[in-house]
């Protein structure tokens, strides 16, 4: 059972933040689950319900490509659980919002033909929500001497691949900023990291062609959303205390080990240039 604490969780209705937010639930933890679909807050407080979490899960509609919002959903999540002790940054706008037709056709939309309107919304989903949030958390987990912010990019050679504007800029984005971030919180009971799919995940949003391909064996295999639980169990846990600076990605994960040495064997540090594992602490 996890340690009396509280998780925000953004895009927390579909796909990954689903399998995450009701994976928190089930391990105990507090979660208010944010989405900008109404209509999915019905079903996650039943999937809730289902655990025996429904006190502790807390659904939320949300735009947070606004600012009033991000304040609106942190003093929201205040007001339920007394606090924010984890702030998983999910919500993200893909292919699907910025190319409907990405996987129908044999030629990639390049960067010149994106529309101002898609090029403001994904930056401000993407990036500009998950910085607004973290700084609006992290003075009060600095405070309390602990507290986690955990980001979801996406593989790196998805950031800077043709034809990914400006999903993979936007991404590269918050890759870079959990480099910042962690080494700003170094000594303050902060840590920010990383939990990435590590290849394409089999959510809602994910085109049928693709899937179809994966099934196929025309393209490597989709990563299911609850492989991403496991690694974030590890990094919001007190076993990660000095965890900071990492990403991990759950399909390298292997559930079968202890999860220090499954950390060990998924993770390397955040941003773009590696190093070796040696930086690990508490490496088996």
């Amino acid at each position: 059972m996890a340690e009396e604490r509280v998780a925000l969780v953004t895009g927390g209705l579909r796909g990954l933040g689903r399998a995450m937010s009701l994976g928190l639930a089930r391990a105990g933890y507090s979660v208010v689950a944010v989405g900008h679909i109404a209509g999915d807050v019905a079903e996650m407080s039943a999937e809730a319900e289902k655990l025996g979490a429904g006190g502790r899960f807390h659904p939320l509609v949300a735009d947070l490509r606004e600012a009033g919002e991000c304040d609106r959903v942190v003093a929201a999540t205040a007001d339920r659980f007394g606090r924010v002790d984890i702030l998983v940054n999910n919500a993200g706008l893909t292919f699907t919002y910025i190319d409907p037709a990405r996987f129908r056709r044999n030629s990639l939309q390049r960067f010149w033909v994106v529309g101002d309107e898609i090029v403001d919304n994904v930056i401000a989903t993407n990036y500009l929500a998950a910085d607004r949030l973290a700084r609006r958390v992290a003075p009060a987990m600095i405070e309390r001497r602990w507290g986690r912010i955990v980001n979801v990019t996406t593989k790196l050679d998805t950031m800077n691949r043709v034809g990914t504007h400006p999903y993979g800029a936007s991404k590269a984005a918050l890759e870079m900023a959990t480099e910042v971030w962690a080494k700003d919180a170094v000594d303050t009971g902060l840590t920010v990291n990383i939990v990435n799919p590590g290849a394409g995940a089999n959510t809602p949003g994910m085109a049928e062609e693709m899937r179809t391909a994966s099934r196929e064996g025309r393209v490597a295999r989709l990563v299911e959303p609850e492989e991403m639980v496991p690694p974030l169990l590890y990094v919001v846990s007190r076993a990660a205390d000095e965890v900071n600076g990492w990403r991990f990605d759950a399909n390298l994960w292997n559930p079968s080990l202890p999860p220090v040495e499954a950390a060990w064997l998924a993770g390397r540090p955040a941003g773009f240039v590696f190093h070796p594992h040696r930086d690990l602490p508490e490496a088996p």
